[in-house]
């Protein structure tokens, strides 16, 4: 193949971005640009190597062998480059000051601790404001300066990315396997204590799409906030769903089940678009979107 170095990094974005998600359509979100434009640098690339880089598949596009080839040295480069962009944004710009970051319940107090402090630990001066809630900041009021959401935002003048989607597990402690035994097929569930919503029914009918019916009483530890739900699977409660990377990384759950078809979740980026243009906002959403797309990647990875 051509040296790569020589290749307008445009073109190479727009390969790693569309080898990542598999189609151009979510290739162009993430870049913040149009469809067309991704199409046309993948034909560009694929003339200049003389390689067909992709081929069409059902879900989209899908990695050739010759794809394949180049995609680790791509990805590479574009660690490289991003790395590069966020030393020269902070020696430039004197990254400092607060931002205000608004997550989910458990993003917000199990994940999102860990990534402020690798990104303090890069600028030591910034000051970083956690608001862990499930309810819909307005970042059009300033309620928060990045929101990180599980489902994409719909208002306007936000910039807004796709992160990744994070997989769901069924899981429970070891020491509750340990005195219940684990279920081997979806049916088994009845026999086994569960922990699911009080007020919202989104288990529940999770459950009737897999033509499981159950009633809102085998739930036996409920409640709509994530956190005691997260701490009654790890005191032994019962069998209920969490974050593929979660359960992985914990030293106390296992996961079961893990033919069951579950939803995945989601990462949305959004912040003003006020705000792009800030040094300070734009280092710390580019950090948030490499730190959570690895975190869901660790699910991948595990699986």
């Amino acid at each position: 193949m051509n040296n790569i170095d020589a290749i307008d990094w445009s073109l190479l974005r727009s390969f790693l971005a569309v080898a990542d998600h598999g189609n151009l359509s979510a290739a162009a979100g993430q870049l913040g640009t149009s469809q067309p434009t991704v199409s046309r640098h993948i034909t560009e690339l694929e003339r200049i190597l003389d390689r067909v880089l992709f081929r069409r598949s059902p879900g989209g596009r899908e990695l050739t062998d010759a794809g394949q080839e180049l995609i680790a040295d791509v990805r590479r480069m574009g660690q490289a480059a991003d790395s590069f962009a966020r030393v020269a944004l902070g020696q430039k710009a004197g990254i400092a000051g607060p931002v205000r970051i608004t997550a989910s319940e458990i993003i917000g107090a199990l994940v999102l601790p860990a990534i402020a402090q690798r990104m303090r630990e890069a600028e030591p001066d910034l000051e970083i404001e956690i608001v862990a809630s499930n309810t819909i900041g307005d970042l059009m009021r300033r309620d928060a300066d990045i929101a990180i959401r599980m489902m994409r935002p719909h208002q306007l003048d936000l910039a807004i990315r796709h992160v990744a989607d994070v997989p769901l597990v069924t899981c429970a402690s070891r020491a509750y396997f340990e005195r219940r035994g684990k279920p081997q097929v979806p049916e088994n569930l009845s026999d086994h204590d569960l922990i699911g919503f009080d007020q919202s029914d989104a288990i529940i009918s999770g459950f009737a799409q897999q033509g499981i019916k159950v009633q809102r009483s085998v739930f036996k530890i409920r409640s709509d906030n994530h956190l005691v739900l997260w701490e009654a699977l790890r005191s032994g409660s019962g069998i209920g769903f969490a974050h593929a990377p979660m359960v992985s990384a914990s030293t106390d759950l296992e996961s079961c089940l893990e033919t069951l078809d579950l939803p995945t979740l989601p990462i949305y980026l959004a912040m003003h678009t006020d705000l792009r243009h800030s040094p300070r906002m734009r280092f710390v959403s580019d950090f948030l979107f490499d730190a959570l797309r690895a975190y869901a990647r660790g699910a991948q990875s595990a699986a």
